[in-house]
């Protein structure tokens, strides 16, 4: 199994769930602006879309989408537990909760990663949009969790980890949301992020 990745990105997610996993796998670091992965292949040809993540199955097929991604991993060893099994509510609550990340909390964080840079009154606008987003997130945990589904890591930490490490990346700080700065510094403890991290030359 081969992972695309772009280093602090989405795929960050996708990189601690094979960890966590214990499941054989490489990773080829992917340059989403030229379309080229480290050993100089067209990324396109891999995935169309052009963004990570990306994972190259045994069989060679080709699977993309985080939330996919994240669920198709998990389901390879159930008995990890890091998704609840489908057809039971906790896995609709996973859904959910993988979808707010995609749909609502990562895609706010889009006008600060554009190429051109945003106006005043612009990044006024995203900032209110992101804070709100982040607002929900913590108010997750204001009943004590230590995770975004409850006592258990599962798929949707690993998404929440990845995204939410953007915040101090575009300006924000954590003051308004110290739950989840804690929540961060809590998953970043885990083997399978200190070594997804250090694998991605985002730590040493």
């Amino acid at each position: 199994m081969k992972l695309y990745y772009k280093p602090g990105a989405c795929s960050l997610a996708a990189h601690i769930v094979l960890h966590e996993l214990g499941t054989d796998f490489s990773i080829e670091r992917v340059d989403t602006d030229t379309k080229r992965t480290e050993t100089g292949a067209d990324f396109r040809a891999i995935n169309p879309k052009g963004y990570v993540p990306a994972i190259r199955l045994p069989q060679g097929d080709v699977l993309t989408e985080g939330a996919a991604v994240l669920q198709f991993l998990a389901d390879t060893r159930p008995e990890t537990g890091l998704a609840p099994q489908w057809g039971t509510l906790e896995r609709a609550r996973l859904i959910e909760a993988l979808n707010y990340l995609a749909s609502e909390l990562h895609k706010a964080f889009g006008p600060f990663f554009a190429p051109t840079p945003l106006g005043q009154a612009e990044r006024s606008g995203a900032e209110a949009r992101l804070s709100t987003r982040l607002d929900h997130i913590e108010a997750q945990f204001a009943d004590g969790r230590a995770y975004l589904l409850g006592e258990r890591f599962g798929v949707a930490d690993a998404y929440l980890f990845a995204v939410g490490r953007w915040v101090e990346a575009v300006g924000l700080g954590y003051a308004r949301w110290p739950r989840l700065a804690a929540f961060l510094a809590h998953v970043a403890e885990r083997p399978a992020a200190r070594a997804a991290l250090l694998a991605e030359g985002l730590t040493n």
